[in-house]
């Protein structure tokens, strides 16, 4: 039996600078799929060979509660924040902050030295943390795109990475606080693939680039999609003469009360207070840009 489409969406804008972004989570329909109470799309760009390099920053700014995730499909993103964590990840790499108690952070994002197309495309993503998580000291990853799990499927189908979670063998090294995962999905044309699916669990895909056909219902670029709760496959079509790519991702159901405001996620209005309250005070600290 195949899962049903609960509804489809396209993010909203949400520009920062001159970087194309669309918001897909939270939309009118869902607050939050599984952990995620967050997803931006960084359309990709492409920069003119003479542009110069990124060394500000996005903008330094605070998160307080969550883990964010920065899943870097083209490009060079360096990160810095105010515990003192500073790298860089390119095309395929992975950026994992856990927020928790507090931090500052900051991103600069770049064309990648060793691609040639100068071209800039990612998802962020923002985990929302067990409230006893949210308290903890704030922690850091970088994972370059040699060490994110893959497997090829089988007949040459194409290929998929686990870019949080489990799927079958493969593990991520991101930290779960509770059941998650979010997988990049390659299909080579004409092919299928299915994706079984765990009771319990919620589950949504996104559509980067290209038109596909998902439970026999076809579904265009940019789109984001939920699934009903029913236990059941998501099966994934190919119809193009190229191949695609897809972003499945989700989880086990957040049991706590959501409160999010600008760069906070907490479980009251009264820990958002505490979150603002703490910012301005300077607890967070400072970053401390390298020379």
């Amino acid at each position: 039996m195949k899962k049903e489409v609960s509804f489809s969406t396209r993010g909203q804008r949400a520009d920062i600078g001159d970087l194309t972004i669309y918001r897909v989570v939270p939309n009118r329909y869902a607050q939050a799929v599984g952990p995620f109470v967050f997803l931006d799309h960084i359309a990709p760009k492409v920069h003119a060979a003479d542009a110069p390099r990124m060394k500000t920053g996005t903008g330094a700014h605070p998160h307080r509660g969550i883990a964010t995730l920065t899943y870097l499909l083209q490009g060079e993103d360096e990160h810095f924040d105010s515990a003192g964590h500073h790298a860089k990840v390119t095309s395929g790499g992975i950026q994992w902050m856990k927020a928790g108690n507090g931090v500052i952070h900051d991103e600069n994002l770049n064309p990648d030295p060793e691609d040639d197309s100068r071209t800039t495309h990612g998802l962020q993503f923002w985990v929302n943390l067990p409230s006893k998580n949210k308290a903890e000291a704030p922690e850091y990853l970088a994972i370059q795109a040699e060490n994110v799990p893959q497997k090829t499927l089988d007949q040459n189908r194409g290929w998929v990475k686990v870019v949080a979670g489990r799927y079958e063998e493969l593990t991520s090294q991101i930290p779960s606080y509770s059941e998650q995962f979010i997988y990049h999905l390659h299909l080579e044309a004409g092919q299928t693939f299915a994706l079984d699916t765990t009771p319990g669990l919620e589950y949504a895909a996104f559509l980067l680039e290209s038109n596909s056909v998902l439970n026999d219902t076809p579904y265009h670029a940019g789109e984001f999609l939920e699934f009903d709760r029913h236990e059941g496959t998501i099966e994934l079509t190919n119809p193009s003469a190229d191949a695609i790519d897809i972003i499945f991702f989700g989880g086990e159901r957040y049991q706590e009360p959501i409160v999010a405001e600008g760069p906070f996620v907490m479980n009251s209005k009264a820990e958002i207070a505490e979150a603002y309250r703490d910012f301005f005070k300077g607890k967070y600290g400072q970053i401390v840009y390298p020379n």
